[in-house]
Formats: structure tokens, sequence, C-alpha cells
């Protein structure tokens, strides 16, 4: 059992509530359960209880036993201090706070209905690829959009502050931080990383001072990434350009390459080589310098699109790497990578640059970009599907993506709003379908 499991029954009032009384015998009346706390500090605040003759109103600790208050070092801690209420499920030792005063502690033991101890025990140990994958079908429609629109929500919260924490390292400059995000999108999941760093080893103010010339852009960010082929005989000119190229730029503006070893090549097809993204990168911003400028004035998905529409110089039209030629193509940004960039950076800065000027507009639009583009196509994604959960955007991909990751893959279930259904219910063997006034309630409750 894990402590969550508590605050669980605490905040559902899933527990026998009749004649309640604390370990010294006196009678105990909640009047307000108060809320939950996530972060630092006791686990709910703003409590209202009548233990004896007094009321209190103040904050609610709770442990698996007792004697994790010293464990955790909060008889030290004046966040403590304002503690009505120590909630466990055994106490094994008295608590004492930092003026002497002994914590009145209720005990849940003997309180927890045996058919919720029953169903949690089950999904905290069962072996599926969610733990309440077998009771999937049995979630009402409503509850499971409810749901999903909360999970989107957190993603991009989450995203969110990784763009700002991008925006923090810039000084707040937008487009600087759009850039990064850009870079790393194109990277897609194996080389992330490394674009990311490229883009911050060649920041976009020096960029911009070569962006009239497509050789100088190749020439800065191939330089940089430490993809240049050394100098050889009989070699293309085209290399010999760069080289040349990015010898001056590099004293110019007092660049340090990256190692050649920060990219992947292995395992992928040719149209995702980290050589054809950078090319595609450089495209990019000789085109447009105001990547992000122009995202907040796109009018809708389409003209987001159209802004990754690049033109390869003729190099890159007849190769994925440096050396072997390969048939002549446009090599354009696909559909699947257009998509990626405004999933994992267009939406999160507008998401950000709403939350940060509170103008929900941008916020809205964040999820409206993500609600106009098709689902993802990977195996997590595939997985849902067979489950029944199937995306029909790229929305509830997402939301999907944050509920596997978040909430099933560290046994959350009593943070979710299914968890919380199946294990509201009255008997959970008989596996009911879940009333639509039951999952509102608790959706609110968690939310």
């Amino acid at each position: 059992m894990r402590e969550d499991f508590l605050h669980y029954l605490w905040r559902l009032a899933r527990f026998d509530l009749r004649q309640l009384r604390t370990t010294e015998g006196e009678a105990l009346t909640i009047q307000q359960f108060g809320t939950h706390n996530t972060d630092a500090g006791p686990d709910f605040g703003a409590a209202r209880l009548r233990i004896g003759g007094l009321q209190w109103a103040g904050k609610v600790e709770m442990h698996l036993r007792s004697s994790e208050w010293y464990t955790h070092g909060h008889e030290t801690d004046p966040a403590y201090d304002g503690v009505i209420l120590h909630v466990v499920l055994e106490e094994d030792t008295i608590v004492y706070r930092r003026d002497g005063s002994r914590i009145p502690c209720l005990e849940l033991r003997d309180r927890i209905p045996a058919g919720i101890r029953t169903t949690y025990w089950r999904l905290m140990h069962q072996s599926d690829w969610v733990p309440c994958q077998s009771q999937l079908d049995t979630v009402a429609d409503p509850l499971r959009a409810i749901w999903l629109q909360r999970m989107l929500v957190e993603r991009l919260g989450r995203r969110a502050t990784d763009f700002a924490q991008r925006l923090e390292a810039t000084q707040r400059d937008w487009e600087e931080a759009f850039y990064h995000g850009v870079a790393r999108a194109m990277g897609g999941k194996v080389n992330a990383q490394a674009m990311e760093m490229l883009a911050r080893s060649v920041p976009l103010r020096v960029l911009l001072r070569h962006k009239h010339s497509l050789l100088q852009l190749e020439a800065l960010l191939f330089g940089q990434s430490g993809l240049l082929p050394k100098r050889e005989a009989g070699e293309d000119p085209y290399h010999t350009r760069l080289r040349q190229e990015y010898e001056l730029l590099r004293v110019k503006h007092e660049l340090r390459p990256l190692p050649a070893t920060a990219w992947r090549f292995l395992r992928m097809r040719p149209n995702n080589f980290p050589t054809l993204r950078i090319a595609q990168l450089a495209c990019l911003y000789h085109r447009s310098g105001q990547l992000f400028g122009k995202a907040l004035a796109a009018a809708d998905v389409g003209e987001l699109r159209q802004m990754f529409v690049v033109s390869l110089s003729n190099y890159w039209r007849t190769h994925y790497r440096f050396g072997a030629e390969a048939e002549t193509s446009e090599r354009r940004l696909g559909a699947s990578t257009v998509r990626s960039i405004l999933i994992n950076a267009v939406a999160p800065a507008y998401f950000t640059y709403g939350g940060l000027r509170n103008d929900d507009r941008y916020r809205d639009r964040a999820l409206e970009v993500l609600e106009a583009l098709p689902p993802e196509s990977n195996a997590v994604i595939t997985k849902w599907r067979a489950l029944g959960w199937s995306a029909t955007s790229a929305g509830e991909s997402q939301a999907l993506l944050e509920m596997k990751h978040t909430y099933c893959d560290q046994r959350r279930c009593t943070s979710c709003a299914v968890g919380c259904a199946i294990l509201n219910r009255p008997d959970a063997g008989q596996q009911l379908r879940t009333e639509v006034r039951e999952p509102v309630r608790i959706y609110r409750s968690v939310g």
C-alpha cells in the first residue's frame, strides 16, 4: 500500500466515517476535508475538524505509519506546526509538534471497505500494460472525454514549463527560445537533444547575421555539429566551401563545435538523418528569421504548416549525408515531422505565451492546433487503440501518452479519474458500468 491511497480515501471520503475517534479516544467530526496539496508541505490544507469539544482549523498530514513523521524529519520543519490531525494506516508511535504538544491521530486500518482495499491491491499488482486494462471497457465515455482533456492540459503545462525554462535561459528572447524548441522537435526522438545542443551552440543572433547566405548558414550549423567531413584529396567542392566558410565564421564568432558522437544514424530512415535535418534547419532560417512572430500571426494550422515548407540546396537534393549520392528529391520536411514541430514546439510556445501574458486566446490556440492535427502513430498509441481507446486527433494522442507515462506507468491510479471510478464502484468484482454522474463528481474532486 502507498501513501497516495490514504490521500484518495481522505479526498473522496471513501472510509467509514461513523463514530470517528482519535487514537486517544476523543470524538472526531470532519467538517471540511480541506484541499489536496501536491507541492511541498502537509498533504491537505484548510481542513476544519471538531475534536472533543474543540474546533480546529489547519492542515492534515498522512503516513502509512505514524513513525514516518520522524523518518521524514517533520518534527523540525516549521511548515508542519499547523498540522491538526495525523491520518495514518497504523499508529506505531506517538507524534509531537515542535512545541511538544501531541498531534491527534486517526487510524484508518479498520475503516477501509474490503472491496476498495481489494480493488486497490489488484491495481497495484496487476502485470498488464495498464493496471486497469481489463476494466477499461466499463468506463463511461463522458468520463473518458473529460479525463483526456485534463491529460492534454497537464501535458501542455509540462511542455510550457520546459519552454519557460528555455525562455529564462535566453533572457526572455522568444525567438531564441522558439529556435531551440523547433530544432529539438526536428531531431525527433533519437536526435532531439543533439539538435537542441546544436541550436544552443549557434545563437540565433549569429545565425541571422548570415541569413542572406544559405551556404554560410549551412557552414555554421554543419561545422558546429561536428559532422563536417575532414579534408581529403578529390573531395566534393561543396565540402571545401563549407569548411572554408566555417573556419572563418568559427574564429569570428568564437564558436566551439559539438563532438560528432552526439549524433545517431543507426536504424534510422534516410529522410530522418540528422544531416538532412540540419540542412532543413538552415533553410528555415534562410527564408525567415522571425519564426515565432510568424507563428503568432498565423491564422490557422494551414498557415503554420506552410511555415515549414522548405527547399533545400542542390547538394542536399541528391544526398542524405555527406558522401554517397542518392536519387534526386526535394527532401522536404515530411508531414509527420511538421506535425511533430507543431505539437512539440508551436503548441507549447503558444501555451507559454498565453500563460505569461494572461491571454487565454493563445492557450486556446494551443489546444486548437492539437485538435486540428491527425493523431500520432507510435507503439503507445497503437496499444491504446488495441484496448479500444482510439485517438481521433493529436490532442487525444498526446493525452493518451501523458496518461500512460505519468499515471499508468507510475501506478497513480488514486490520482486518475479512471482509477477512481473503478475504485468507487459498490462492487468492483462485478465490473458495473460507471454512471455519468459519478465520473463528473470524481473529476471535479481530482481536478
